[in-house]
């Protein structure tokens, strides 16, 4: 059993499409209403059919007043991450501490490269977010009142000042995959965000937390501090490209506690635009899954500890 007691999130994971940006919105409040913790939405600035998601999360962010919002995640080859920072904390100031970082190391480097980023190798890339990630947690520390200096070979500051502080401790959650990127989480991440589809079997997620436990604990890290996010298809009656979610929901809520209680994941979002999905999860999965990990938990390791989003 690999479960890290953390308090359980679901979000919804919602397209950012610009044709129908009113929609968009919609579906981020009746996340709020549904009982959702999480609305969160990929950040693709190359592609022309999406609205801006950090402007999008700013919309977001003023027009609910409970849920919290995340890009998923965030695309950090065209996000200079010292300005990434002061954007992350202004949004987590102005909305009350409702701001998470999902960081991506970067992966469509074409168009990437089109829009004016730079071609990193997959090596490269883990790199440029371990300097990244020093970056934002450095102008992040608003009481340290020396000039921030990173002198990284991808992303670097030369007596940057710090600040502001956010209003509360934003999560630094990665999309990833591979090992060296799970070490660095291991190392660094407040949590780990990848997605079902794209992984093959429970066996990989036993062995990405592992990777990830054995990086934090040589780093002098308690595993734990490292919550486990997925996300998951929005088809709720068959297995579609999931292949871990069957059947009906209330099956789902049987194996997403599984999931919890087996492999320590604690947040998840729902992939899909379909307000009937978003309602079902909000107003039936989530508040089953609760009740069969309390039930657990009450058995074998105490009670969960009160809901936050790290």
């Amino acid at each position: 059993m690999t479960d890290y007691g953390h308090d359980l999130l679901f979000g919804s994971f919602i397209t950012p499409t610009n044709t129908a940006p009113d929609r968009v919105v919609a579906l981020a409040q009746l996340s709020e209403r549904v009982g959702l913790d999480l609305a969160t939405f990929q950040d693709h600035p190359y592609q022309p059919r999406y609205l801006d998601t950090w402007t999008l999360l700013s919309w977001v962010a003023a027009v609910t007043e409970r849920i919290h919002v995340a890009a998923n995640v965030t695309n950090l080859p065209l996000r200079p991450p010292a300005v990434l920072a002061r954007a992350a904390a202004s949004l987590d100031l102005l909305s009350g501490g409702r701001l998470e970082l999902g960081l991506g190391a970067g992966g469509f480097w074409d168009a990437i490269e089109g829009m004016g980023g730079r071609r990193l190798t997959p090596g490269q890339s883990v790199e440029a977010l371990d300097e990244a990630i020093d970056i934002i947690r450095g102008i992040w520390d608003a009481d340290d009142r020396s000039r921030l200096v990173v002198d990284g070979t991808y992303h670097r500051v030369d007596g940057a000042k710090r600040g502001p502080a956010p209003a509360h401790d934003i999560g630094v959650w990665i999309g990833a995959y591979k090992p060296r990127m799970l070490r660095l989480i291991g190392r660094k991440g407040d949590g780990w965000l990848p997605s079902l589809s794209y992984v093959a079997s429970l066996q990989d997620l036993a062995d990405a937390n592992a990777i990830i436990d054995e990086a934090a604990t040589a780093a002098g890290r308690e595993p734990r501090a490292v919550r486990r996010l997925l996300n998951v298809g929005g088809q709720l009656t068959h297995a579609a490209s999931d292949r871990l979610l069957v059947g009906p929901p209330e099956q789902w809520a049987e194996q997403l506690a599984a999931l919890t209680i087996e492999h320590g994941f604690s947040a998840y979002v729902v992939m899909g635009d379909d307000p009937a999905t978003l309602t079902v999860v909000g107003q039936e999965i989530a508040p089953a899954v609760r009740a069969l990990v309390d039930a657990e938990r009450g058995t074998a390791s105490g009670p969960g500890v009160p809901r936050s989003a790290n």
